[in-house]
């Protein structure tokens, strides 16, 4: 299912995306629904190119009552992005720790210059497995697989702009 999100930021291009990039352990203050993110590798190419790593962990905003069923994995993930400052462009996946293989979404952002700032599109695919969901019986699987896509892109979707708004906050604090 598609991932598609945009966010505009009244900052300079280039200053958005090194924020966005450099500082995102910065950024949980402004995201209720994330509790840490951390740089796990850091990799810098002679061509500007640079690799990350980040492990994100969720569970800020969640009801008491869903927490007696989600384990801490559920609530863990792992991003992979290749930043290219040349073409102001990313390219992302993720790695979910709960259900090995069982959701996979990649996408690239674009920052594109914009009147008055700079405009974040984030734009991804978002697919689940179900047969790799333990417990899923097999005739449910297109179900399945339809309903955990759409609340995952919808969740993800609100994530992204949220996300992308709190890179605005952190520059307007300076």
């Amino acid at each position: 299912m598609e991932i598609k999100a945009d966010v505009s930021l009244p900052y300079d291009r280039e200053l958005v995306f090194v924020t966005y990039r450099d500082r995102i352990d910065e950024l949980t203050e402004h995201l209720p629904n994330i509790r840490s993110i951390k740089v796990i590798e850091r990799k810098e190419r002679p061509d500007g190119t640079v690799q990350l790593v980040n492990a994100w962990t969720a569970g800020g905003d969640i009801p008491a009552v869903a927490r007696s069923f989600i384990n801490e994995s559920m609530l863990k993930w792992t991003d992979y992005a290749t930043w290219r400052p040349t073409s102001f462009t990313v390219d992302w996946r993720t790695d979910v720790h709960a259900f090995p293989g069982a959701i996979k979404s990649q996408g690239m952002n674009r920052y594109q210059l914009a009147a008055g700032g700079m405009r974040l599109e984030i734009r991804g695919e978002l697919t689940c497995d179900p047969s790799k969901i333990p417990g899923v019986p097999r005739m449910l699987h297109g179900t399945v697989s339809q309903a955990v896509e759409r609340v995952l892109v919808g969740a993800v979707q609100t994530n992204l702009v949220a996300i992308g708004k709190s890179v605005g906050k952190l520059l307007a604090k300076g």
